[in-house]
């Protein structure tokens, strides 16, 4: 999953950078309201964490133009204001959620772990595709209470085809959602990335499909319902 930070304190944005990327996420940072509404006009990200009070261009219009895009990206405002009537207008114009400064580092982790699994279509702590089963808060995944040991890439790999779950994702989708600015992942690199995920999965009954053109997805479950009919 991939997050934009937009704030223009640099330290604090570097600290949150950093605790992000420990939890397994993908991050990137701006420090102005221009240079955020340029970053989400051209790219893709699982969730937004924005300040109000930017220079360049208010949070509040950013926010304005994300959703005229007709974005449903998932929004968390982390300002200083934090007036009833200042929290009312961030809400109106499209935020999912709102924490004041100085706020616990904690709490905010807990309430991007709920933005993006209800970004990604679920509220779900626990991802499950037949005997396996992703645990997002803990970062671990296991088949029949069977802990796999997968790197961080691989690990954020299956949380994006979990989070898609009878689509396909393209490589070029993949690359988007798992690689911040800066980081050179060509789709030749995903290939071996889903070839080693692929070993580790398959002895569980999980298999990862390839349709030529088109990109990757989950198999259905074996007895599945879904397998059956396909």
């Amino acid at each position: 999953m991939r997050i934009l930070i937009v704030e223009d304190d640099s330290i604090l944005a570097d600290g949150l950078s950093r605790s992000l990327r420990q939890g397994g996420y993908a991050v990137d940072a701006v420090h102005d309201g221009l240079a955020a509404d340029a970053a989400l006009g051209a790219q893709q990200f699982d969730l937004l964490i924005l300040d109000l009070g930017l220079p360049g261009l208010s949070g509040q219009e950013v926010l304005r133009r994300l959703r005229a895009r007709d974005s449903r990206m998932p929004v968390l405002i982390l300002t200083a204001a934090d007036s009833v009537e200042q929290r009312v207008q961030g809400l109106d114009l499209g935020a999912d959620d709102y924490m004041a400064k100085p706020f616990s580092l904690s709490e905010l982790e807990a309430r991007v772990r709920a933005l993006t699994r209800r970004g990604a279509g679920g509220g779900a702590a626990v991802l499950r595709h037949g005997r396996l089963a992703f645990d997002q808060v803990g970062r671990v995944v296991s088949i029949d209470n069977q802990m796999l040991d997968l790197s961080a890439r691989e690990i954020s790999l299956l949380e994006v085809l979990l989070a898609r779950n009878g689509r396909m994702v393209s490589k070029n989708q993949l690359v988007d959602h798992l690689c911040e600015w800066g980081e050179e992942v060509s789709t030749n690199a995903i290939e071996v990335y889903i070839h080693r995920l692929r070993k580790k999965l398959e002895p569980g009954g999980v298999r990862i499909m390839t349709v030529r053109g088109l990109g990757y997805c989950l198999a259905p479950p074996p007895g599945s319902a879904t397998e059956a009919q396909s």
